[in-house]
Parts: structure tokens; sequence; C-alpha cells
């Protein structure tokens, strides 16, 4: 089965974006010989998964940033909301996330780089994330989109390593503890 993982960053009062979705905090921390082990991270998946509203916010960067495949989750979107550069770069889909795993496990795909606040919280929901590098960026937004919003339980992380960056940013990486499944008759 195709496994899923998180990268993303959130400031320290726990936003990853600003209400209208807008990153211009996230941007002052950009340091151009420290990608905070991105690329290494990146490096080692299959595939972008990610929602509508984060596909729609990477759009407006300009130069589309990835080499993987992307597969966006939306239930509007269609196929001509994609840009004709990039068609052959997304996939759209409205498969439900432990469908779309399913999917990308028959695609031979074993890492999926699962991206955005509320795919996040699906993924989380449904158990199919393995681990998830958190960045907390020094700065205070005071509001904004959440990443982690209400679950129906508690999610138990196992701590596996924290790294500080001259910039500031502080990452933790963990692994989501798996409960195991109890069978009854």
């Amino acid at each position: 089965m195709t496994t899923g993982h998180i990268f993303i960053a959130q400031s320290l009062d726990g936003f990853i974006a600003r209400p209208d979705h807008g990153l211009d905090w996230l941007m002052k921390f950009q340091v151009e010989d420290d990608d905070n082990g991105y690329g290494d991270f990146i490096s080692s998946m299959d595939c972008i998964v990610m929602g509508r509203g984060s596909f729609l916010n990477v759009l407006s960067f300009g130069e589309w940033p990835y080499e993987l495949p992307v597969i966006v989750l939306s239930n509007t979107l269609s196929q001509n909301d994609i840009p004709e550069n990039i068609a052959d770069k997304v996939i759209l889909s409205q498969l439900s996330p432990p469908e779309l795993m399913g999917m990308l496990t028959d695609l031979g795909w074993n890492r999926a780089y699962i991206d955005g606040g509320q795919v996040i919280q699906s993924f989380l929901r449904d158990d199919l994330i393995d681990d998830m590098v958190l960045t907390q960026i020094p700065i205070l937004i005071g509001k904004g989109i959440r990443l982690f919003g209400e679950l129906d339980r508690d999610v138990d992380l196992l701590h596996m390593d924290t790294s500080s960056a001259p910039s500031g940013l502080v990452s933790s990486f963990y692994k989501v503890v798996k409960k195991p499944l109890v069978l009854t008759n």
C-alpha cells in the first residue's frame, strides 16, 4: 500500500496560511542555501497529493515547481482549469483518500507527499499518514488556516528527531503510531 508523508511549515501559533490563503509570511524565511531537508524528502516521493486550495495557491507562484506527478483532489475543478503547460503533470481526482491510495498502489507508487490543510486532515482521519516533518516558523500571524482540525480520535505521534536552522526554523520529525486492528466476531 502506498504510504502518506507530510512535510509542512506552520507559524508558531499554528497557522499554515493567512485567512486569504496568503503565504507572504512564509516567504520571509526562504533561505537560498538551506532547503531545511525538503530536497531529500521530495526525492523520496513518487507523487504529490494536494487539494484544490493548495493547487490554486501553487499556480499563483508563476512557474510550476514540481517535477513529480501531482494529484489534485477536487470536486469542482475540471480539466479546463489546468493550464496547458502542466496538463501532463496534473491528475484531477474525486476519489476518497483510501480509494486514491489504492489507485496509487495499483500504479506501483510507494510514497505520496500529502500537502494542504484539509487534505492532510482527511488523510489523518483515515489513518493514511505514516510520518510527518513539521517545521515551526518563528512568527506569530494571529489568525489564519490551521494545519490540524477536529479529529474523531487522538492521533498518537512518536517524536523521532528535532533540528533547528540558523534562520530560526525548528523542524520535528514524527512517526504516526498506527492503532492495532481489533477484530470482533
